[in-house]
């Protein structure tokens, strides 16, 4: 009697290993050279700014430390006198917080603007809640954190604890500031 092999087992053993390297190795194919099947690599649609600073610490001074007090801040920066295009951003700042529906209450605006002083009338009628403040050391901090090449002014987020976390372009779309904003807060331990 001779122990010779089943050719069956050896056929069920290669479609049993078929089975399983097959889809891993299709997938490794459509990752690597797949072209549009690539994944992006990213989610959000406002800019991370890294290395993260801390107002708090960089801006001696800074008015800001009294007012995040646990909360995230949004900051809407425009250093020319508030016109059209400033009071459209922060009409902006006003509909993006409340698009955050129940987690609204997280989400504090502030205008940090130029010299000149913004109509304090239409701030308290149209913006309540909303705190103007100028602070020359935050505006220069801001300037050397916004990514080369972006336009001036636009949009800020700053953690709980003082962080300058993020940067939107003023013409990013308010929905993708949103969504970015909706993620941050479902995972934030923080505020």
């Amino acid at each position: 009697m001779t122990d010779r092999p089943d050719p069956r087992g050896r056929r069920q053993l290669g479609l049993l290993a078929v089975i399983f390297f097959g889809p891993l190795a299709v997938a490794a194919w459509l990752y690597y050279q797949g072209g549009d099947l690539q994944p992006e690599g990213r989610a959000n649609h406002g800019v991370l700014l890294e290395p993260y600073v801390n107002v708090d610490t960089e801006v001696d001074g800074a008015p800001l430390a009294a007012l995040h007090d646990g909360a995230w801040l949004l900051l809407y920066a425009h250093d020319g006198p508030c016109e059209a295009e400033c009071r459209d951003g922060l009409y902006t700042t006003r509909q993006m917080r409340l698009m955050l529906g129940r987690e609204m209450d997280r989400l504090g605006r502030i205008f940090l603007h130029g010299p000149e002083a913004p109509d304090t009338v239409f701030l308290a009628a149209e913006h309540e809640g909303l705190v103007a403040l100028h602070d020359g050391g935050l505006a220069d901090l801001i300037g050397t954190k916004t990514p080369a090449g972006a336009r001036p002014g636009g949009y800020y987020l700053i953690d709980p604890i003082g962080n300058l976390v993020m940067y939107f372009p003023p013409d990013l779309a308010p929905k993708d500031i949103v969504a970015d904003l909706k993620r941050l807060l479902k995972l934030s331990r923080i505020g």
